[in-house]
C-alpha cells in the first residue's frame, strides 16, 4: 500500500471518529431534553477493487424503536381520553355536591317534605307557610343551577374540542412541512435527525389528541393516517372540522389532501378528542336528562297532591298549564269521575258539578238530574250551560290552557271521586290540566299526552330532523320527516318507522298507554337518537313535535331549568293548597275549613308515592319513589366519576411504564455515551498517529533523495 493510500485511509478514520464524537457530544448536550432520541453514527467500510480503503459514516440515524413508540403513543392517547372524561365528570359531580354529606342537592327535596310535614301540624302559621315556600324554591333553584352548570360544561367542552381541532390542524401542517425538510436532508446526505426529533415530538403531541396510524416514508419522514386509513399527512395535510348542532351529537370530519373534496367522517376512538366527545355527546346529556326527569317527576308528584287540595278560602279562578293540545284531544280519553265545586268564603258548597267521563254525563249537586255531553268537543259548552256551572262560574279553553272561574266572590276547586277518580295518562282531571299546580313550568314538563294511535296528531306545518348514532358515537343516519296534516298518530308512527326514510332500520317509535312517544333501538344495538332541528307546529302557534313528546336528550334535560313556584302563591302564601274539600258534608255545613292541613300532609308524602320514571341517562325505566330514584341517580353519578378516576389512574400508570421503556431504549445514557466518547477519542488518536507515521516515513524518503 502506498503512503498516499495510508494517508487517505487514516484520514477517513479521522473524519469518522470526528463525526462520531460530534454525535456523542450532541447526545450528551441533550441528555435532559424532553422527547430527544439519541443519535447514532452508522459506520461502513470503504472498499476499492476489493480492498479496504478506510471507513465512512454512511448515515446518522435516531435510535428510535417503532414498537415502543407505538405502545407509548397508544398509552398517551388512552391517558388523555381518560383524563378528559374524569375532569368533566368530576366537575359535573361537584355541581350536585357529595351525596354522603349534608347539604347536597339530593337533600333539598327531603327538606321540602320535612317543611310541608311541619306545616300540616299548623297550616295557619305564616312562618310554616314561608318555610315551605323557601325549601321548595331552594330545591327548584338548585335544580336550575345544576342544569345550567351542566349546560355551561357542555359549552366549555365544545370550546375545548374546537381548540383541539385547531391544534390537530396545526400539528398536521407542521408534520407535513418537516417531511419536506427531512427528505431534502436525506437525499443530500445530511443529518436529518434534528428535524426527525422535532417531528417525533409533534407526532407524540398529535397522538395524545386522537388515534392515528404512523408509517415511515421511504425517503424520510412519516405518513399519518386516521384509524380508517385516511391520509392526514404525508402527501399534504388534511383539515379537520367539528360538526355540531345544538341538541344533536357532534362528530369530526376531515377534508383530505388527496380526497374527492367531500369531507369524510373520522372515527376517533381514543385521545383527548374522544374523551371530550364522550363527555359532550353522552355523559353530560345523560346527567342533564336524569336531572330533568328527577325534577319533573318531583314537580309532578307535588302538583298531584296540590291539585287534589285547595287553599282556604278557595281561589276565585284556576288556570292550567299549556297541554299543547286542542280542545277535542284535551278532553278526550278521560275515565272515571270528578267534581267541580264552587264554595263561598265560609267554605260552604254553592254548586257542585259531578262529571262522569265514562257515562259522558254531568249532574248537579249530587242529584239525579244529568246532562250528556256527546263528545269531547261539546264538553265545555255543557259545563258552561245552565245544567253545568251556570251562573255560578264558567270555563274556557284557549291555546291549550283550561281555565275555570267562580263568580260572586266565590271560589272554585276540583275534587276527584273517591271511588272512581278521573284519569287520563295516569292523572286526575285537575292534575292533567294543571289547574291548581303549585309548581309551574315555562315549557312542557311532562310528555304523557294521553293521545292514542287514533288521535289526530295535529301538526300542520314543518319537518323534524333526527340523527341516529351508534354506541361508539358513529353517525349512522340522518332522517327528516314531514308530518302529513290531517293524519292520525298511527300514520305519524308509520312515517317515523319507515325503513328507508325513517328509523326502521335501527329501531322504532311507539306510543305508550299514557300517550308518550318513545324510541327503542333494535335488539341490543345501543343506537341512540338526537334532535337536529324541528320546525313542526301543532295547530296555530302550538308546540313542536320534539317539545310535545320530549324527543331528544336536550329537550328532556332542559326541563330542570323551567320550574318555579306559582307566582300567585309566592306573592300570597295564603294560597298554598293546605286543605281539602270534604264532599261528605252537606250545606249549610262548611266543606272547606281553615286549619285543615290534609293538603300540606299530602304534599309532604309525595316523596313516598310510587312514580313512573322514564328510561333516561343510562338508568332503566322504573316505578319507584322519588327518594329511591334520587339514590339511584346520585349513585350513578358518583359511580361514573369514580370509574373515570380509576380509569385515569390506570391509564396514567400504563403511560408512565410505556414512556419509561421507550426512554430506556431511545434516551441518552451518559455511561454509554462516555464509553463511546473514549472509544472514538482512541480511534481518533490512532488515526492521527497513523497519519503521523506516514508523514515520518515520507520525510525519511524525501531526505534520502
Amino acid at each position: 500500500m502506498s503512503l498516499a493510500a495510508i494517508m487517505a485511509t487514516a484520514t477517513t478514520g479521522l473524519n469518522a471518529a470526528q463525526a462520531s464524537l460530534r454525535v456523542v457530544s450532541d447526545n450528551i448536550a441533550n441528555v435532559n431534553t424532553p422527547g430527544y432520541v439519541r443519535k447514532q453514527a452508522v459506520q461502513t467500510s470503504l472498499v476499492s477493487q476489493g480492498m479496504g480503503v478506510g471507513v465512512d459514516i454512511s448515515s446518522i440515524k435516531r435510535a428510535a424503536n417503532a414498537y415502543l413508540q407505538g405502545a407509548s403513543l397508544i398509552a398517551a392517547a388512552d391517558a388523555s381520553r381518560a383524563g378528559a372524561l374524569y375532569e368533566g365528570l368530576d366537575a359535573a359531580q361537584r355541581l350536585f355536591g357529595d351525596p354522603s354529606e349534608t347539604g347536597s342537592f339530593f337533600d333539598k327535596l327531603e327538606d321540602v317534605w320535612a317543611s310541608f310535614s311541619a306545616a300540616s301540624d299548623d297550616p295557619s302559621s305564616t312562618l310554616a307557610r314561608g318555610n315551605s315556600i323557601n325549601t321548595l324554591q331552594t330545591f327548584l333553584q338548585e335544580s336550575d343551577r345544576i342544569s345550567r352548570g351542566l349546560t355551561s360544561l357542555g359549552v366549555t367542552t365544545d370550546t375545548k374540542i374546537n381548540a383541539d381541532i385547531s391544534q390537530v390542524n396545526d400539528l398536521l401542517s407542521r408534520i407535513q412541512s418537516l417531511n419536506t425538510d427531512i427528505q431534502r436532508a436525506t437525499l443530500q446526505g445530511g443529518d436529518p435527525t434534528g428535524s426527525e426529533n422535532l417531528q417525533s415530538n409533534l407526532v407524540d403531541e398529535l397522538s395524545s389528541l386522537m388515534n392515528i396510524k404512523i408509517d415511515q416514508r421511504a425517503q424520510g419522514g412519516v405518513n399519518i393516517r386516521s384509524a380508517e386509513g385516511y391520509a392526514l399527512a404525508g402527501d399534504g395535510a388534511a383539515t379537520l372540522s367539528f360538526n355540531k348542532t345544538s341538541g344533536a351529537e357532534g362528530y369530526i370530519t376531515a377534508s383530505l389532501p388527496l380526497g374527492s373534496g367531500q369531507p369524510v367522517r373520522l372515527n376517533i376512538t381514543t385521545g383527548d378528542l374522544k374523551g371530550l366527545l364522550e363527555l359532550r355527546n353522552t355523559e353530560l346529556p345523560a346527567m342533564a336528562a336524569q336531572l330533568g326527569e328527577f325534577t319533573a317527576q318531583a314537580a309532578e308528584e307535588i302538583n298531584r297532591a296540590s291539585n287534589a287540595s285547595t287553599a282556604v278560602p278557595a281561589p276565585a279562578s284556576l288556570t292550567g298549564r299549556n297541554t299543547g293540545l286542542d280542545a277535542t284531544e284535551a278532553f278526550a280519553n278521560f275515565t272515571g269521575k270528578t267534581n267541580i265545586v264552587v264554595t263561598n268564603a265560609s267554605g260552604v258548597v254553592q254548586r257542585r258539578v259531578l262529571v262522569d267521563f265514562d257515562a259522558q254525563t254531568m249532574s248537579l249537586d249530587g242529584g239525579a238530574t244529568t246532562t250528556s255531553f256527546a263528545s269531547p268537543a261539546t264538553f265545555l259548552s255543557v259545563l258552561n250551560s245552565a245544567n253545568g256551572l251556570g251562573a255560578a262560574g264558567s270555563a274556557s279553553f284557549t291555546n291549550g290552557v283550561l281555565s275555570v272561574s267562580a263568580t260572586g266572590g266565590n271560589g272554585v276547586s276540583v275534587v276527584d271521586d273517591a271511588t272512581t277518580p278521573s284519569d287520563k295518562a295516569g292523572k286526575g282531571f285537575s292534575h292533567f290540566f294543571g289547574l291548581n299546580d303549585l309548581v309551574r313550568s315555562t315549557g312542557m314538563s311532562t310528555y304523557a299526552t294521553g293521545m292514542t294511535p287514533s288521535s289526530l296528531h295535529g301538526f300542520t306545518s314543518g319537518s323534524i330532523s333526527l340523527r341516529l348514532m351508534g354506541p361508539d358515537g358513529t353517525r349512522l343516519k340522518d332522517i327528516t320527516v314531514t308530518p302529513t296534516p290531517g293524519d292520525d298518530m298511527q300514520d305519524l308512527l308509520n312515517q317515523l318507522n319507515a325503513t328507508t326514510s325513517g328509523v326502521g332500520a335501527y329501531g322504532a317509535f311507539s306510543l305508550d298507554a299514557d300517550g308518550e312517544l318513545k324510541f327503542a333501538a333494535s335488539g341490543n344495538s345501543g343506537v341512540s337518537l338526537s334532535l337536529i332541528s324541528d320546525d313542526t307546529q301543532r295547530g296555530a302557534g302550538g308546540p313542536s313535535m320534539s317539545q310535545l313528546f320530549g324527543i331528544g336528550p336536550a329537550e328532556r334535560g332542559a326541563r330542570a331549568q323551567r320550574f318555579s313556584i306559582d307566582a300567585n302563591v309566592l306573592s300570597k302564601p295564603g294560597l298554598l293548597p293546605f286543605a281539602q274539600v270534604d264532599l261528605s258534608v252537606s250545606p249549610p255545613a262548611a266543606s272547606l275549613k281553615a286549619g285543615d292541613g290534609r293538603g300540606a300532609l299530602a304534599i309532604a308524602k309525595a316523596g313516598e308515592v310510587a312514580t313512573k320514571f322514564a328510561a333516561t341517562g343510562g338508568l332503566a325505566a322504573t316505578t319507584t319513589t322519588l327518594s329511591n330514584f334520587a339514590m339511584q341517580m346520585s349513585g350513578d353519578i358518583a359511580r361514573k366519576a369514580a370509574n373515570a378516576e380509576s380509569r385515569k389512574d390506570a391509564a396514567e400508570a400504563v403511560q408512565t411504564e410505556a414512556d419509561s421503556q421507550r426512554q430506556s431504549a431511545e434516551g441518552v445514557n451518559l455511561d454509554e455515551e462516555l464509553i463511546n466518547m473514549t472509544t472514538y477519542q482512541q480511534a481518533y488518536n490512532a488515526s492521527a498517529r497513523l497519519i503521523q507515521a506516514a508523514k515520518d516515513m515520507y520525510d525519511v524518503l524525501t531526505n534520502m533523495i
